[in-house]
């Protein structure tokens, strides 16, 4: 029997979104066939959103935009409906709304949740829908392929045992980016563990076609690092301090000092500069896929150091000046 006639019951889907269209109907129509529990928790769309769910029959939550909007706000909000309506909920799917869930990953999600009672958070493999059309996708669908087996964190779309959520109180509302890997931590500091499948999970559609978009989103990625290691750095694990060092280093301390040597000695002082296409080389090297992916992972990696540090300077500056953090959005 298939899924479509066979639904899965004890399990709740949590989609979340912004203005996401057509992605948000393929998203909605990828899981609403196999369990009457989803919701669609909305971050004051403007395009159409709100309707296109409700024509599904998807519960909508619509965000107080008095609030500032972030995912894991978003997430919260849609648990906290559902184990209202929902109180004996096993497991619950989180789902981005740019996302498809690939046929059959909720039932395989589901038997190794049942069978392993120790682990917290299940995930899959999340591939970029159209990898081939931008230089940008394809280095999505790269940074997608994490290794299989018992792992630290996940992403956006995951299953979730809803006690062990409840146990460490759920996402961190306040965190802007990276929030799925921050929960992670907590949930491994409580003895649960986290499992990536060899199985094909959910289509990730980034859109991501202008070089623009790239770099607002690595300026996220660096806040994401300077939060998190603000938040655990002290850890035995030093989350996220090498991430952060790397990008103070690359991004701000050796062009200061490329600087410095080119006002000492001149044009000698360029020498320094050469670090980073003898960084890109090494990394080249070892990249696991093909010659002409490894050079551009390679490239886009040493580069996004520079916005990766303007990323974690936005962090700081925030958090010195007591402002309130808010989205990085790129699409």
């Amino acid at each position: 029997m298939s899924e479509k006639q066979n639904p899965i019951v004890q399990i709740g889907v949590v989609v979340i979104g912004r203005n996401e269209g057509e992605r948000l109907r393929r998203c909605l129509e990828s899981v609403v066939w196999h369990t009457r529990k989803v919701l669609y928790v909305d971050s004051g769309s403007t395009d159409g959103s709100v309707d296109i769910a409700r024509s599904l029959g998807v519960v909508v939550i619509e965000l107080d935009m008095a609030v500032p909007f972030t995912a894991a706000r978003a997430r919260n909000e849609g648990f906290r409906r559902l184990r209202e309506v929902a109180p004996d909920l096993g497991y619950v799917q989180f789902v981005d709304g740019d996302c498809e869930v690939v046929p059959g990953w909720l039932g395989k999600a589901v038997l190794f949740l049942d069978e392993h009672a120790d682990v917290a958070v299940v995930c899959g493999r999340r591939r970029e829908r159209f990898p081939d059309r931008s230089v940008y996708n394809m280095l999505c669908d790269i940074e997608w392929n994490t290794p299989v087996g018992e792992a630290k964190d996940c992403g956006g779309d995951a299953m979730v045992r809803a006690v062990a959520l409840e146990q460490v109180k759920g996402y961190r509302d306040d965190v802007i980016a990276g929030e799925d890997s921050e929960l992670c931590l907590r949930l491994l500091a409580a003895d649960w563990n986290i499992w990536r499948l060899d199985a094909e999970m959910t289509l990730h559609d980034a859109a991501m076609l202008r070089f623009g978009q790239w770099w607002k989103r690595t300026v996220r990625g660096g806040h994401a690092f300077a939060e998190r290691a603000y938040l655990h750095g002290a850890s035995p694990e030093r989350h996220c301090v090498r991430e952060t060092l790397s990008a103070w280093v690359f991004g701000g301390i050796l062009p200061l000092a490329s600087l410095a040597a080119m006002y000492a000695w001149g044009a000698l002082g360029f020498a320094l500069l050469a670090i980073y296409p003898l960084q890109v080389v090494r990394l080249a090297q070892r990249g696991r896929r093909s010659t002409r992916e490894n050079w551009w992972w390679a490239f886009f990696l040493v580069l996004g150091k520079f916005p990766e540090m303007l990323g974690q300077l936005r962090f700081w500056w925030n958090r010195f000046s007591n402002r309130t953090n808010t989205l990085i959005e790129y699409k």
